[in-house]
């Protein structure tokens, strides 16, 4: 006999979140991962690359209550600093409308504050140091193996239905890529890797470094990024080739790579040469450097998410991209409000007997009756892999974005143009504004309408190099012609 519960594989911040929704819904919710409980154990040094936190997770939070909570602990980032080598900086805003900006915000924090509200919840049960080690499609039992000292005993559970909220390696997409004919499921991943740093704050707690803006240091083939913690720190990630040598340009120079940077003074020449502004401010770089590991940087897509209704992947399990668009977290957030939305659709509809559906005292239906999973799981994939697709595509593009464009005049023009656009007519939206501030907006109508602008605006800047000579309304009425 089924458990009649719903069982969460992962503890991330898309399974907390999502615990919460469903609990709000009367679900009985157990959320399984497989890392300790890091309320109670350090987290793993080197891996977080801070989070951007923008519209669309802010109105996931904003469903539980849990917005303006997190945002009090949050930095915000008006723009992109940009650091030339000789230490010159240049400020390109995000937008140019009042109050849109994202914000820096710890992802251990966030994942810890999301998991003490979900404990809140009496139909909410969390168990650490369980790791999924099997799925099997056509049960949906799901297999699990203790981690902890004096436990390596394997265990099973036949829940109601299983969400995978795993993150990029998820075994139970895995499991179904080799249990289900048919199911399609792609990795790729950059040559790219990156490695994590730090800036510490100054003696009395100061920002060594614009406080409100995320800082990019572009190097055409490389770059290093800088982004604010609250307690006036930034956490740094150097983004680099994995193998050196590859030519970078016409001067018949070599892309640098990690496989070059073996030792302290190999580093320290290296970032004395490309960021020696940044230098002074890392008094841990060579400790920071070798400690901390060398992440992949990839993009998994896979189809379809669900088995029946026995099992959903959700956020980076089904959908897992680079992190240039700062969407990654916001995205599953996204999918987390999305896939809550049917569910409140299908409690919302009249039972067969008649009899109208409850709501809960949180003032969302009630899981009065039961769940047509399948057809949730249909539904929710029809309606969210279109987007997850265009929003994959875009963090890669935007990677050559901030690597190469940031530094290119043109580029910097067109940022510009875009900013007085916006200032000037409140109901343009640039690319970058459509898919961060616009979360009425699906990602594919972003991308399309972006895309189609921005060659547009590229094409004007590359002929123009007085940007107050160029007349807004003849660009805006080019722009919106595009729609037509």
């Amino acid at each position: 006999m089924p458990d009649k519960n719903i069982a969460i594989i992962g503890a991330g911040l898309a399974g907390s979140l999502l615990s919460i929704y469903l609990a709000r819904r009367g679900f009985d919710v157990t959320v399984f991962e497989a890392r300790p409980d890091m309320r109670k154990d350090a987290v793993e040094a080197g891996r977080s690359i801070n989070l951007a936190l923008s519209d669309r997770g802010i109105a996931a939070l904003r469903e539980v209550g849990m917005d303006a909570y997190m945002l009090a602990e949050a930095v915000p980032m008006f723009g992109r600093m940009i650091h030339d080598r000789s230490g010159a900086t240049k400020l390109l805003p995000y937008s140019g409308r009042k109050g849109e900006y994202i914000n820096s915000i710890s992802r251990s924090g966030l994942n810890i504050a999301l998991m003490n509200e979900a404990d809140k919840y009496d139909n909410v049960t969390f168990h650490f140091n369980e790791r999924c080690t099997g799925f099997d499609v056509e049960s949906g039992e799901v297999q699990f193996e203790g981690s902890a000292a004096s436990d390596k005993s394997a265990s099973s559970l036949l829940p109601e239905t299983v969400i995978a909220t795993d993150g990029a390696g998820s075994p139970v997409r895995q499991a179904m890529e080799s249990q289900m004919p048919g199911f399609s499921s792609t990795s790729v991943f950059l040559d790219h890797g990156y490695k994590e740093l730090h800036i510490p704050p100054g003696k009395n707690g100061d920002f060594l470094l614009e406080k409100n803006a995320l800082h990019i240091w572009p190097r055409h083939k490389f770059m290093m990024i800088a982004l604010p913690n609250f307690d006036g720190s930034f956490t740094c990630t150097l983004f680099l080739a994995h193998k050196g040598g590859n030519p970078s340009g016409s001067d018949g120079a070599t892309e640098p790579g990690f496989d070059e940077l073996n030792d302290e003074a190999s580093v320290i020449d290296f970032f004395t040469r490309e960021f020696p502004d940044a230098v002074p401010l890392m008094p841990t770089l060579i400790e920071d450097f070798f400690a901390n590991p060398t992440g992949l940087l990839g993009t998994v897509k896979c189809w379809p998410w669900h088995s029946g209704g026995k099992v959903l992947l959700l956020g980076d399990s089904a959908h897992a991209m680079v992190p240039f668009y700062g969407q990654g977290m916001n995205c599953a957030f996204e999918d987390v409000r999305v896939f809550a939305q049917m569910i409140d659709k299908q409690m919302s509809e009249p039972p067969a007997c008649g009899v109208p559906a409850g709501a809960s005292p949180s003032g969302v239906p009630s899981a009065g009756g039961r769940i047509d999973w399948q057809r949730t799981y249909e539904e929710y994939g029809q309606l969210r892999k279109l987007n997850t697709d265009a929003i994959q595509d875009m963090a890669v593009e935007n990677f050559y974005e901030m690597r190469d464009a940031t530094a290119d005049p043109v580029f910097q023009r067109k940022r510009a143009l875009e900013t007085r656009l916006e200032q000037n007519y409140p109901d343009y939206f640039s690319k970058y504004s459509m898919v961060t501030f616009r979360e009425d907006l699906p990602y594919s109508e972003a991308q399309l309408r972006g895309n189609a602008q921005d060659k547009i605006l590229m094409e004007i800047c590359a002929t123009s190099n007085e940007l107050n000579k160029i007349n807004l309304a003849e660009v805006r009425s080019i722009v919106d012609s595009l729609a037509n």
